[in-house]
């Protein structure tokens, strides 16, 4: 078997540029390469501190790869960033509503999670150490 290297996910959605503004403005990502389609950004490769992901509108994909995106298809991908500062990803974000409440879970994570414009789930996780997860469990 060979070796895998690195994920880098695609997702469809119907406009790459709505997305931008969530991931470049409020997070931080940089646009390393944009491609146009007709009279729209077509795809965007996004990175920040060695994670990147792609996005690539619903017409793109198609002309690129006919079929590769079943039409019809709700969403099925959720995004688990791994983050060491929940805060600062909560004050980047704190003018839109989570999806998924502030919640502490059994697997020792703080999570928080929000809709990107293009209708994915992004889930921020922070790992709670040994002290904080005995803590929680003393005051439940």
């Amino acid at each position: 078997m060979t070796t895998l290297r690195k994920l880098t996910p695609v997702l469809v959605v119907e406009r790459v540029e709505p997305v931008l503004a969530f991931w470049v403005n409020r997070l931080g990502f940089a646009a390393i390469a944009t491609v146009p389609h007709e009279d729209a950004i077509g795809f965007v490769l996004l990175e920040k501190d060695g994670v990147q992901l792609m996005y690539q509108s619903r017409a793109s994909s198609a002309a690129d790869i006919p079929g590769a995106v079943p039409e019809g298809r709700g969403l099925s991908v959720t995004l688990y960033l791994d983050v060491a500062d929940l805060d600062g990803v909560s004050a980047a974000l704190r003018d839109i509503e989570p999806a998924v409440a502030r919640r502490k879970t059994f697997y020792r994570t703080e999570e928080i999670g929000w809709r990107e414009p293009g209708g994915h789930l992004v889930l921020f996780a922070r790992h709670v150490d040994d002290s904080e997860a005995n803590a929680g469990d003393a005051a439940a």
